[in-house]
């Protein structure tokens, strides 16, 4: 099966910017067997002739493949997310004002993901790990040394780029950070 993107010409959905991007609206699966000018479509990728299968079928203007495994187009389309002309790939949606596309199509934080996640003895195995979240307000990392069991306990740490370190806020959350945080990394 092939899978064909949507896409709409519209200023920035995340917000962050007033840019004009063309934006993936809706992702759609075609039959492999579809005819092409070279054959079938599930032999000839990226094939013009399936994006215009898809506008005369389903409507609008602007369709390009997608791959599931990511075989073309950088990765798989993302709803929301955009479709760079240029480099003719698919980008994710934007999740935070602050992060930038790196040289490689994909959204990063202005610090490094922390080098390290773990915590405790480490001489345990596997070694208890943090939950990490980017704290978009404070532009940094927070981490939560939650109880695998209960998932509701956890003190909070905020990661020093600079000293490569994880340091106790003294906060301590009895619910889910899920819902306190923004996930990132």
């Amino acid at each position: 099966m092939a899978h064909f993107a949507k896409l709409e010409l519209e200023i920035d959905p995340s917000g962050f910017t007033s840019n004009t991007l063309l934006v993936v609206k809706n992702i759609f699966v075609v039959a492999d067997d579809i005819p092409t000018s070279d054959g079938p479509l599930g032999e000839n990728d990226m094939h013009i002739d399936g994006e215009t299968w898809c506008k005369n079928f389903f409507g609008g203007e602007n369709w390009k493949q997608t791959s599931y495994t990511a075989k073309f187009r950088g990765r798989y389309a993302q709803i929301d997310g955009y479709y760079d002309v240029a480099a003719d790939e698919f980008i994710d949606k934007r999740m935070y004002a602050s992060w930038s596309l790196n040289d490689n199509n994909e959204w990063v934080p202005p610090i490094d993901y922390p080098s390290s996640t773990t915590y405790g003895d480490p001489s345990l195995d596997p070694q208890p790990q943090y939950t990490v979240y980017w704290d978009e307000p404070n532009l940094r990392f927070l981490g939560y040394d939650i109880d695998p069991q209960t998932q509701l306990e956890g003190n909070e740490f905020v990661w020093d780029p600079d000293s490569s370190s994880w340091s106790a806020t003294g906060r301590v959350y009895s619910e889910s950070p899920y819902a306190t945080a923004n996930q990132g990394g």
